[in-house]
């Protein structure tokens, strides 16, 4: 029966599977629009499949929903993880730096954060699900500057860190995320609510979304809109009431989120200055 024939797959050589990593990684960055030599490395380095678990693997359909690769070819693996590629230029990983990942899934990204982070810095890989982090611990095994920890990522990281990179939406940031951020660092974070229509499977994607780079100085903390970003919401310890939900998606519905210049935190916000205010934190129109 034709179900029962083994999965055809195309072989490589080593050559031909280092142009095919290159190919793969200049064009995520060109779709993301970006320019970053060291991130487009990364991507060119890093072998995506370790991480997708066994074949047959899975591809997004043009009008919602996922399908079966008809093959384990390498090439119809890779996709094209443009968004992260250019999340991560704002994240600006430098060599040495030490890195929460928070939301590490498979841990994928976290190793695209340690090619960047370089073997004298250290990578953080934080996942809540004890299945996606033992992939990522097995995926990742070799990475002597990767800790992968299974955790809620809304206690992490418990140290001071360079950069702190968050993978799923969330309705406002962790304390550890801008209290354990060391002067200088940043963080990339989707901000986020989740749809009311719960799916059967999977988790609960944002019914609006945008990313946020957010920056410790010596005088608060610098925000800004880094574009629209839709992504599964938090689990764990972040959900907010019903009154922040509120206020949330008012919010968002108003618009002007791309004029947002500071974090203010556990601080007095000025009131009519701010695009939102949460509980002990806001998003403000006045730079730091």
């Amino acid at each position: 029966m034709p179900g029962d024939l083994p999965m055809p797959t195309t072989i490589f050589t080593a050559d031909e599977l280092a142009v095919i990593r290159r190919a793969y990684a200049h064009q995520v960055m060109a779709t993301a629009a970006t320019s970053n030599p060291r991130i487009e490395a990364a991507f060119a380095t890093v072998p995506r499949e370790i991480f997708l678990g066994a074949p047959p693997w899975q591809i997004a359909n043009l009008g919602g929903g996922y399908r079966p690769l008809p093959s384990s070819d390498l090439v119809l693996a890779n996709g094209s993880p443009s968004l992260h590629a250019r999340l991560l230029a704002e994240l600006d990983i430098q060599i040495g730096d030490r890195v929460a990942h928070i939301g590490a899934g498979t841990g994928y990204y976290s190793a695209i954060l340690a090619e960047l982070a370089g073997t004298s810095g250290h990578v953080y890989a934080v996942e809540m699900d004890p299945d996606l982090a033992a992939h990522a611990q097995a995926a990742l095994a070799e990475r002597a500057n990767v800790s992968v920890i299974n955790a809620d990522g809304s206690q992490w990281p418990q140290q001071e860190v360079d950069a702190i990179y968050v993978n799923f939406a969330v309705a406002r940031p962790a304390e550890p995320w801008i209290e354990r951020l060391r002067p200088g660092g940043r963080l990339v974070l989707p901000l986020g609510l989740p749809r009311q229509d719960r799916p059967p499977k999977g988790g609960r994607h944002a019914s609006h979304g945008a990313a946020l780079r957010i920056e410790r100085g010596e005088g608060g903390f610098a925000a800004r809109w880094i574009g629209t970003a839709y992504f599964v919401c938090a689990n764990g310890g972040l959900t907010i009431d019903d009154n922040e939900i509120e206020a949330l998606t008012a919010a968002f519905r108003r618009g002007g989120i791309e004029f947002v210049k500071s974090l203010l935190w556990k601080t007095e916000p000025r009131i009519g200055r701010c695009w939102h205010i949460g509980g002990q934190w806001a998003l403000c129109y006045d730079d730091v």
